[in-house]
């Protein structure tokens, strides 16, 4: 784990470590989300990356008698 500073500008250098494991590119957007006093960034994603994310995942869930 790294410190990094706030500028005046309000702004944070994502360490170059971070930055590609991550796959982030210059220009890229994330969504900034604080929950319990911690902030999240979150690449966003176009659909094409986004492609099989999910590949694996067990899609039967039990349903509630009322929704079969």
């Amino acid at each position: 784990m790294k410190c990094q500073k706030v500028s005046s500008k309000y702004q944070v250098v994502i360490p170059k470590e971070v930055r590609e494991s991550m796959d982030l590119k210059p220009g890229q957007e994330v969504q900034v989300v604080e929950l319990d006093g911690i902030i999240h960034l979150i690449p966003v994603k176009n659909l094409k990356q986004m492609r099989g994310f999910v590949q694996g995942i067990d899609p039967s869930i039990e349903r509630e008698p009322d929704r079969v």
